[in-house]
């Protein structure tokens, strides 16, 4: 389709089975070249758990049903739909469109993104700014709609945690073994938090959060969000709260649905995903090991990582970095204003913030060279859909009208993009 729409296309593949599209539409030469990114592979669907097929992407009900309908093939659909209209209405962008549509963002990066940064910088020569996921969608507080525009994401650290106590036949149980130390390792990690960082993003967040909530609302509306007791002026004020750090964990424990989308936000997170304890059903194990997936924050390092987790669990925890992929942490906002000043234009009366993702995209690859990521795959919803619930859940799905919106959104950068 984009080569016969004139884009240039070259396919590079670390492995033949999961290859690579890279697709470049030729500029005017007045601007840096742009990136328009996004993964083509999917997490696992299990047909049965589902009221439509997930692989057959059918129109049903005004959604798109299929896995990866959100992450995110209905957002590199976007993509190409709004490079496609370029093309037939002859628009020329001002600087060259570089499309990359990657092999295996939910796999590790490891055949898609990361090869192509290593292997094959030059395809992306002197791009500065480029968008993909994760966000734009919808997100509704108190009567109010926001957009929130990913520009800075976590950092992936995982960590093996180890503690040893006293083995031996299980006929004999001892006091202090490996396995109670674990539970007691466990228990702490469910029970306590990490200490509070807030960070120049979230900062910003809360603040742009806060600004855009209405200072009055008439009685109609009043009553549409006292049903939530979302009322703006409350909202408001616990958002303000949230910077205030010795409160952070106290409103994150009474704010509800706000306060479990500001946790991860505002904490390194350590979540415990592979327990491994003995090997004989009769052997009481000396030894018990479990793997947490740890999240950090931006200009956090593993060593603080560490420390504030032998605060939370004691010192007779041995710890072991396993794998740390650090993230760029200077935010460039350069593209910043065109993107929300779009949203503006699209949803009048709403209102566009700057956000710190809990997870890991590509772009923290293509950090690397330089390229400041957006997450900005567009969406307007409606307050009943959910779209971090829906994400990797069966049924996944996404409105039709939805794509729309976003392709007429980067349809609209593509026309506005100067560099």
């Amino acid at each position: 389709m984009l080569s016969e729409a004139g884009l240039a296309t070259t396919i590079c593949a670390r492995e033949n089975e999961r290859p690579n599209l890279i697709a470049r539409l030729s500029g005017r030469g007045a601007a840096p070249p742009l990136l328009l990114y996004g993964h083509v592979d999917v997490v696992a669907a299990e047909p049965s758990e589902w009221r439509e097929p997930p692989f057959e992407g059918k129109i049903e009900d005004g959604f798109v049903w299929g896995r990866g309908a959100l992450d995110m093939k209905g957002g590199v659909a976007m993509m190409m739909c709004a490079i496609l209209r370029a093309c037939a209405s002859g628009t020329s962008p001002a600087g060259d469109i570089v499309f990359a549509a990657l092999s295996d963002e939910e796999a590790g990066s490891k055949v898609g993104a990361r090869y192509l940064v290593e292997r094959h910088p030059d395809l992306f020569k002197d791009v500065r700014y480029g968008i993909s996921e994760f966000g734009g969608y919808t997100m509704h507080m108190a009567g109010h709609r926001f957009y929130p525009i990913q520009v800075a994401e976590k950092q992936s650290c995982q960590v093996k945690a180890t503690v040893r106590g006293a083995g031996g036949h299980a006929s004999l149980p001892p006091r202090g073994a490996a396995t109670a130390a674990l539970a007691r390792l466990l228990t702490d990690l469910d029970e306590k938090r990490l200490p509070v960082h807030i960070t120049p993003v979230v900062q910003r967040m809360l603040e742009e959060l806060a600004g855009g909530l209405p200072t009055a609302v008439g009685s109609a509306a009043r009553q549409a969000v006292r049903k939530t007791a979302q009322l703006p002026e409350t909202v408001r004020v616990v958002l303000h709260q949230f910077l205030d750090g010795p409160l952070v964990d106290l409103l994150i424990d009474h704010a509800g649905h706000t306060g479990a989308l500001l946790d991860p936000l505002l904490h390194n997170t350590a979540v415990p995903t592979i327990v491994r304890a003995g090997e004989k059903e009769n052997v009481i194990p000396s030894e018990c090991s479990v793997v947490l997936d740890g999240r950090l924050l931006p200009g956090q390092q593993p060593d603080d990582f560490l420390r504030e987790l032998r605060d939370v669990v004691g010192p007779d925890v041995e710890f072991e970095v396993i794998a740390f992929d650090e993230t760029e942490q200077d935010v460039d906002y350069g593209l910043y204003p065109v993107l929300a000043g779009i949203l503006d234009e699209l949803d009048a009366g709403a209102s566009a913030i700057p956000m710190l993702l809990p997870a890991v995209t590509d772009g923290r690859l293509f950090a690397r060279l330089g390229i400041q990521s957006y997450g900005f795959m567009p969406l307007r919803l409606d307050p009943s859909f959910s779209f971090m619930e829906t994400i990797h859940a069966a049924d996944e799905r996404v409105p039709v009208d939805a794509l729309e919106f976003g392709t007429r959104a980067i349809a609209q950068l593509l026309a506005r993009y100067d560099g």
